[in-house]
């Protein structure tokens, strides 16, 4: 008895060796987890696994394992949606085009999926405490069944934006691109911080199966993070030396973050913001002028109905120009709203924005000429029955030439439609293509830019383009991190609807030297290494030293704890006889040590 006295009173490696082998039991905090997990606030309600225990029942397990699904799959659909930011107003338009009336669907789509994401993230995150308590598991049946709302929801949701929009997959692919990098450290902390509860269930399974079970599973995982960087590709990954100078802009019919798209107001907006350039959409009325529309229809982005309401679905096309010009096509701007930016326009932009019309190509490209920008646009050829349905090519090569005093070499003539003939009219125009064509047919039809979708970014297809002179440019391009891909990729330019946002780029979001990623991945593999192997050594050391001393069983509550009441018993008598020397330590001093 007395050199287990003399272990307690002067053995400080013994007494850190018994403070790791503690058990500890927060009992506030347990009653916390478990009362928000399984509505099991009362002591009596819980139980502890003991060794050789499964962490729960198979029931409980089941519930678990779609847990962790919810949990990936309403991540994977609210990485997805994130992503698609970028074609939020498409996505809108889309709806409106099908529903009839406008509304943010886009906007509540992502506030439902983040809030499904946050309610599974919670539930994981109760479950990962509470098996580091050693704490079985028990789900309420009414969590349960919110897990399978969520797995519903994103199953769904995914299943038909996948139909319906499937180009967003491509969009998704390419942020990886740009995300990758940062993903790869945070999947690989989540797996190091899954390390302890795993360890600990892991050393208290007698199971062999599930044991390897748990290893395979766990190890795969890791493995797989491990090498995810060795296929990784971006062109953002390179020499800062090699960096090509940022992409010029190009207003996606304006600036209609700011103003109402294809008026003179969102041109002028562009402008003001920095754009090299103007995209539009041409129509050619019923009596031959040529106005910016890019809808088949003038339901959208005019007051219609309130002036012609029995021709609201009648083709803009077979309106003529004073038809037209008696409509306002800027009240439904502010109304709709479409971009969330409407309200913090000032009184004055909001009071011209209102009183916006339709804008004549002519008027379009005067505007160009005096501010000495480029254009480009959609030509769209008038129904059936128009009488320029057979010359609205020739129509709209007049306005260029004859009634605008723009220079043919500001014009990037995008129609692909008699592009020959048009050559041969006016052979200053800037040839474009809408698609990306062999080489050969490009050269032999003049071609000088390339016109393409944003999915079709490619660095080394751009360097190919351009060594033969032909520059590309990607539509549509509004948000940073695609700017971003855009700038490393070597694009020369882009079409944006914020130019605004843009222009006040100095450098890409993301842009590493190959040596700098290649240092952060594999110091992020090997700190995690060590320390997922430091938690799985503690726990099988301490595992082991509780079963070598169970005989000897320490036990804690609320933060103290005792041996067994014979060793004590002992304990106790030795300090009561030596209470008198100043030298002998008291009680108190024991059970500190």
């Amino acid at each position: 008895m007395a050199s287990t006295l003399s272990r307690l009173q002067f053995g400080r490696p013994h007494g850190l060796r018994a403070k790791l082998l503690r058990r500890y039991k927060h009992q506030p905090l347990v009653s916390c987890l478990a009362g928000l997990y399984g509505c099991r606030w009362r002591r009596y309600e819980r139980s502890y696994t003991q060794p050789g225990d499964c962490c729960c029942n198979k029931l409980e397990g089941a519930s678990f394992a779609l847990l962790v699904a919810a949990f990936c799959l309403t991540l994977v659909f609210l990485y997805f949606w994130g992503q698609a930011k970028n074609d939020y107003n498409d996505f809108d338009w889309f709806n409106f085009g099908n529903l009839g009336f406008w509304f943010p669907w886009s906007v509540v789509l992502l506030v439902i999926a983040a809030g499904f994401f946050t309610y599974i993230t919670v539930l994981m995150l109760l479950a990962v405490c509470l098996l580091s308590e050693g704490q079985k598991l028990f789900l309420h049946w009414t969590h349960k069944i919110g897990i399978v709302v969520s797995l519903i929801f994103s199953i769904a949701a995914t299943a038909a934006l996948s139909k319906l929009w499937s180009k967003e997959w491509e969009t998704l692919i390419l942020s990886f691109q740009i995300t990758a990098p940062y993903l790869h450290v945070g999947g690989v902390v989540l797996v190091m911080a899954l390390a302890w509860p795993i360890a600990l269930h892991f050393f208290r399974m007698n199971s062999r199966v599930r044991r390897g079970l748990i290893t395979a599973v766990y190890l795969s995982i890791l493995l797989a993070l491990y090498l995810v960087p060795l296929g990784l590709y971006s062109p953002c990954i390179k020499e800062q030396r090699t960096l090509g100078p940022a992409p010029t802009l190009i207003g996606h019919r304006g600036a209609p973050m700011l103003a109402p798209e294809n008026t003179l107001m969102s041109f002028e907006k562009a402008v003001e913001a920095g754009s090299k350039g103007l995209e539009t959409d041409v129509t050619i009325s019923f009596d031959g002028v040529p106005f910016l529309m890019h809808d088949r229809t003038l339901q959208r982005t005019t007051n219609i109905q309130e002036v012609f309401p029995n021709r609201k679905n009648t083709p803009a096309a077979m309106f003529t120009w004073a038809e037209l010009e008696t409509l306002n096509a800027g009240a439904w701007f502010l109304s709709n709203n479409p971009f969330g930016t409407a309200g913090s326009l000032g009184a004055e932009n909001r009071r011209r924005a209102g009183n916006q019309s339709v804008c004549s190509l002519q008027a379009f490209l005067q505007l160009a000429a005096h501010t000495d920008k480029l254009v480009i646009f959609d030509l769209y050829r008038p129904p059936r029955g128009h009488p320029y349905r057979d010359t609205w090519i020739q129509r709209t090569l007049e306005v260029v030439q004859n009634e605008s005093s723009i220079r043919s070499s500001q014009v990037l003539w995008l129609p692909s439609d008699l592009r020959a003939l048009v050559q041969e009219i006016d052979p200053e125009l800037q040839q474009t293509a809408g698609s990306p064509l062999p080489l050969e047919e490009l050269q032999s039809n003049h071609i000088v830019k390339l016109n393409l979708h944003y999915s079709s970014m490619s660095a080394e297809l751009t360097s190919e383009y351009s060594a033969v002179n032909i520059t590309t440019n990607l539509y549509v391009i509004s948000q940073p991190w695609l700017y971003s891909l855009a700038w490393c990729s070597g694009v020369h330019s882009v079409t944006t609807n914020a130019p605004q946002l843009l222009s006040s780029m100095t450098a890409p979001l993301f842009l590493m030297s190959p040596d700098e990623y290649n240092l952060m991945w594999i110091l992020t593999d090997l700190l995690s290494l060590v320390l997922i192997l430091i938690i799985f050594i503690f726990h099988w050391w301490r595992e082991r030293g509780l079963a070598f001393s169970s005989d000897n069983k320490v036990t804690l509550d609320n933060g103290t704890y005792s041996k067994f009441k014979t060793e004590m018993s002992d304990i106790w008598s030795v300090s009561s006889a030596n209470s008198q020397a100043e030298t002998t330590p008291s009680l108190a001093t024991i059970t500190e040590h």
